[in-house]
């Protein structure tokens, strides 16, 4: 029996992490979230891929592979998540559980951060806890395929 799949989407400017304004990322690097990630889902029994690209069409291009394939989406759009409305509509039309993902808090930066064009199709935003939160997403992810399972 196959395990469900997710999808570890990262954007623009992720892949500098550990060494992009520490201050407010820390220095763990991409890797370092991804290894993290992939812990949680192991002990939730799910696979877990992952994607990063600084262009908005192959995150649009993921999202839309994942389509039937993967059961979740834990997406970190980076500064694509405040006008990237392509991903709204790709992950609009993502049929499985879809987990917003912030390293920082937006709301406590730049007032162009606080508007999110992914939280409206997202089943909930997990912001402000640095890396904990790639642990957190992949747990709500869990969670909420467990409460739409057959039987739950």
């Amino acid at each position: 029996m196959s395990r469900p799949v997710v999808l570890l989407l990262s954007g623009p400017n992720l892949n500098l992490l550990g060494d992009r304004e520490p201050l407010v990322y820390g220095t763990d690097t991409l890797g370092d979230h991804v290894a993290r990630a992939q812990a949680a889902a192991e002990e939730r029994g799910l696979d877990l891929e992952h994607f990063q690209s600084n262009h908005e069409g192959a995150l649009v291009e993921a999202v839309h592979a994942a389509r039937d394939r993967c059961a979740a989406i834990v997406v970190n759009a980076g500064a694509l998540t405040h006008y990237g409305w392509s991903i709204h509509d790709a992950l609009a039309a993502f049929d499985g559980a879809v987990v917003e993902l912030h390293l920082s808090n937006p709301y406590a930066r730049e007032p162009w951060r606080h508007t999110s064009v992914v939280a409206p199709v997202a089943d909930g935003t997990i912001s402000g806890l640095g890396a904990l939160g790639y642990e957190l997403a992949v747990e709500a992810v869990a969670r909420l395929l467990d409460e739409r399972s057959p039987g739950a």
